[in-house]
């Protein structure tokens, strides 16, 4: 049975602010989020993703306050990751109207906070939220020639990308956001490798981020196994809406939402 896809807007959030760079680097301020969470869902988002992007690397939780405010403006799913340490952050989070959040730095250094989460609140509220990177030259090299990155994509752990994910998936993670460090802000595509391996590795649904800068990019991404296409740049500046990239699957003979 196919599943309709999603398309998802992403608002990478720092101090309040939506921001976007490239490869994780030199942000600019890009707007308010809920103000630009409110444009989303008017336009046809079948979710949006709220990242508060450098709440692991200060040590800080995901701010709340905003989180709320966004929430009552939008009415589509809102996955919300950041600084999520524990199943009690998750209740925060889902009590300010979160309806899915997103775990990344703090599973990968103690994996069993997956299961923790998964067994309070059920699989469907968990997402894993994964910055994979392709190892680079000279570092040791893992099985896929993946390796999860923590931190806001600024530290390299070592640890195989695809083995994770599966790891993640039998604790407990109903859903997986893959996002490319390499490709991120980049507009080059969306790294189709990566997707593919992570596909034959897992069931679960799966959302390809990092990259996008032409419809096509969606399309190509959907066919390499993802359920879902997420991106920033490209709807942040307005150089593609929600609605193109819905056609654009259309055309492909792809089911969207």
């Amino acid at each position: 049975m196919s599943v309709a896809v999603r398309v998802i807007p992403c608002l990478d959030v720092d101090a309040g602010r939506v921001v976007k760079g490239v490869n994780f680097v030199d942000l600019a301020d890009v707007g308010d989020p809920v103000e630009m969470a409110r444009v989303y869902d008017a336009e046809g988002a079948d979710e949006l993703t709220f990242l508060d992007i450098s709440a692991s690397a200060d040590g800080r939780a995901t701010t709340l306050e905003v989180v709320g405010r966004t929430a009552e403006e939008v009415f589509v799913p809102l996955t919300v990751g950041g600084g999520v340490r524990s199943a009690d952050d998750v209740a925060r989070l889902l009590r300010a109207g979160a309806d899915k959040v997103g775990v990344n730095t703090a599973a990968v250094e103690r994996p069993a906070l997956i299961e923790e989460i998964s067994r309070r609140f059920g699989s469907q509220v968990l997402v894993l939220s994964v910055d994979a990177r392709r190892v680079r030259p000279g570092d040791p090299p893992t099985p896929s020639g993946f390796e999860v990155t923590t931190h806001g994509g600024r530290r390299g752990t070592g640890r195989d990308a695809v083995a994770w994910v599966r790891h993640a998936a039998e604790a407990g993670a109903g859903e997986v956001l893959l996002n490319s460090i390499d490709t991120d802000g980049t507009k080059s595509g969306f790294d189709l490798d990566l997707i593919a391996a992570v596909r034959a590795a897992v069931d679960v649904p799966l959302i390809a981020s990092g990259g996008a800068g032409n419809a096509e990019h969606f399309v190509e991404a959907v066919r390499a196994g993802a359920d879902a296409v997420l991106a920033a740049s490209v709807f942040h500046y307005g150089w593609m809406r929600i609605g193109e990239v819905k056609d654009a699957l259309r055309a492909a003979g792809l089911e969207v939402r």
